[in-house]
C-alpha cells in the first residue's frame, strides 16, 4: 500500500506546487481575484495584529508559498498530515474567492476531500490517542509489575532477617 500512497500524495501535491509556482510568479493577477474576500478579511487581521500584512499581492504571495512548502512536504511524504491539513485550510478561501463555473467549485471539493483523507491518514499506524492510552496502559502494568516485585523481596527480605535472627551465633 506505501507505493500507492507515495503515489496519490505526489499527484494531490502537484496541482498545490504548480498553481504555487504561478502565483508566485505573477501575484497581481490572482489579487485582483481575491481583493473582495482580503477587503473582507482585513478588518479581523488589522485587530489580531497590525503588523500583519493586508495587502492582496502580499496575502496571495503568502499563500502560494504555503502552497508550495506544503505541496512539497505532502509530495514527498514529510509531514504528511500536517501539510495536508495546511493545504485544506488554504484551498477554503481559495474556493471561496473562485470566479469559475461548477467544474472549478467541484474540482476544488474534490481536492479537498483528498486533502481531507490525506489528513486523517495513519499510514495503518495507529492514530496518536491509541498510542498515548497503551502507552498508559503499559506504564501502569510496569508500576504494577514493579509494586509486586518490591512487595515480594521485601517478604524474602523479612523472611530472611527472622530466619537469621533464629540463627544461633
Amino acid at each position: 500500500m506505501r507505493p500507492v500512497r507515495t503515489a496519490a500524495r505526489a499527484m494531490l501535491a502537484s496541482i498545490f506546487v504548480f498553481d504555487g509556482i504561478r502565483a508566485l510568479a505573477r501575484p497581481e493577477e490572482r489579487a485582483e481575484a481575491v481583493r473582495p474576500f482580503t477587503d473582507r478579511v482585513t478588518p479581523m487581521l488589522e485587530r489580531t495584529d497590525p503588523r500583519l500584512p493586508t495587502d492582496p499581492v502580499t496575502l496571495v504571495r503568502a499563500k502560494a508559498a504555503a502552497d508550495v512548502l506544503a505541496g512539497l512536504a505532502l509530495a514527498t511524504g514529510r509531514f504528511t498530515r500536517l501539510s495536508a491539513a495546511v493545504l485544506a485550510v488554504g484551498l477554503i478561501p481559495h474556493t471561496a474567492t473562485d470566479k469559475g463555473d461548477r467544474d472549478h467549485l467541484l474540482r476544488n471539493l474534490g481536492l479537498l476531500g483528498g486533502l481531507l483523507l490525506a489528513a486523517a491518514d495513519t499510514e495503518g499506524r495507529p492514530g496518536l490517542r491509541y498510542r498515548t492510552t497503551h502507552a498508559v496502559d503499559r506504564s501502569q502494568r510496569s508500576v504494577r509489575r514493579a509494586v509486586r516485585t518490591a512487595k515480594r523481596e521485601a517478604r524474602i527480605a523479612a523472611a530472611a532477617a527472622a530466619t537469621a535472627r533464629r540463627l544461633p551465633g
